[in-house]
């Protein structure tokens, strides 16, 4: 029978097999151990995984099923792991900062988003550097990783689990480079898992991040009254039903008056791709109603030179207007629900229009035209909602 916790903790002397070649060790003075017993070229081995009061069961059986995998491949798990003991000790003391800056660097470049990529290290120097930064990466162990997540991951969900995340990223690299052994201490399956609720289970916090598309009209109306670049960013975001990026980034030539088209490149598209934006009437008048710089191609230039808009520019002002959603929210989330839950046209030109990646292959395959004509009707009627019109 796999041993249980409480016979762990109530076991007389003795040796006692959890299967898998696990086996739990109590000494006549009453001392827990596991060990990992094995066959390799005709001989037999006890490896030991480390005594009870540090070694949980699950993570016993980790080691074990990391074990059973080597030899698997013909690798004697001693040898291999005095060999990593002795490669650990020649290597430099490697920090988990240290660490995390060099995984960062080596990838940096999978993120397109400026944002997105900004985070990865601006979460962890906030939550995981004051307790791992200076710590060796193989110093680390699950109880260290938990004093992280522990106080955020009910308050703050997303991000301990986003941090989470990157921290077992980094430790894997860590792993790789032979700078520590594995296990992972912040691994989810199978690990943490065990120790944290899943954020299925936490208490869930209302936002109110989308604003409901019945006060749009209204809200365009207070939004106008507003002077500035901002005002002017987000009433456009709001037509265009485009990001927070693509917004900000605007260039005077990448906008086709005679077309009435707004061509956004792909470097600035969350799916990497080129996005062919219609631009409605309401859209062509707020763009030729604002100053043109001619030191700067931006559409809405920022306070430094050279430089466009902040990103926060548009949350700003609507925390200005007393407002609780965010931009996305306001501009994307409102249309999406306009266009399904009042408009006539069919969900493939919304998606089109939101620039959604197409999930469905089989439907990819057959829709290769950008829809750029009904995405024009589609874009005319959400501008005409947005003036008031039913």
């Amino acid at each position: 029978m796999p041993l249980s916790v409480k016979r762990v903790e109530h076991a007389k002397p003795g040796r006692y097999s959890d299967g898998g070649n696990l086996y739990l060790q109590v000494m006549p003075t009453g001392s827990k151990s596991w060990i990992f017993r094995y066959q390799y070229a005709g001989r037999s081995h006890d490896m030991g995984l480390g005594p009870t009061e540090l070694v949980t069961l699950a993570e016993a059986r980790d080691l074990a099923l990391a074990a059973r995998k080597q030899l698997l491949q013909d690798i004697d798990p001693l040898a291999a792991r005095k060999a990593a003991r002795a490669r650990a000790a020649n290597a430099e003391h490697v920090t988990f900062e240290a660490a995390a800056q060099q995984y960062f660097d080596l990838h940096s470049g999978k993120w397109r988003n400026q944002k997105h990529r900004a985070q990865f290290l601006s979460t962890l120097k906030t939550y995981a550097f004051p307790v791992l930064g200076s710590m060796g990466v193989d110093q680390i162990t699950t109880a260290d990783v938990l004093k992280v997540l522990e106080p955020i991951w009910a308050v703050k969900p997303e991000t301990a689990s986003r941090t989470r995340q990157r921290v077992e990223r980094v430790l894997a690299y860590a792993i790789v480079r032979g700078w520590r052994l594995a296990p992972n201490p912040a691994a989810w399956v199978g690990h943490l898992r065990e120790a944290l609720p899943a954020r299925s289970q936490l208490k869930r916090v209302k936002h109110h991040e989308a604003i409901p598309f019945k006060e749009l009209p209204d809200f365009m109306k207070a939004l106008r009254t507003r002077e500035g670049f901002a005002a002017k960013a987000l009433e456009l975001c709001v037509l265009t039903a485009t990001r927070t990026s693509e917004i900000t980034g605007a260039r005077w030539s990448e906008i086709d008056f005679a077309d009435r088209s707004w061509s956004i490149p792909a470097e600035r598209m969350k799916a990497a791709k080129p996005h062919k934006v219609p631009l409605s009437n309401a859209a062509v008048r707020l763009l030729k109603s604002l100053p043109r710089d001619g030191d700067s191609d931006f559409v809405f230039p920022g306070g430094t030179k050279n430089q466009p808009l902040s990103n926060m520019g548009m949350a700003m002002l609507l925390k200005r207007m007393g407002r609780d959603e965010t931009v996305h929210g306001t501009a994307r989330s409102a249309f999406s629900d306009w266009a399904h839950e009042v408009s006539h046209f069919p969900n493939h030109v919304i998606e089109m229009s939101l620039a959604h990646t197409i999930g469905n292959k089989v439907e990819a395959s057959y829709r290769r035209g950008d829809l750029f004509n009904k995405r024009r009707e589609l874009m005319d009627a959400w501008a005409a909602y947005c003036d008031g019109a039913a």
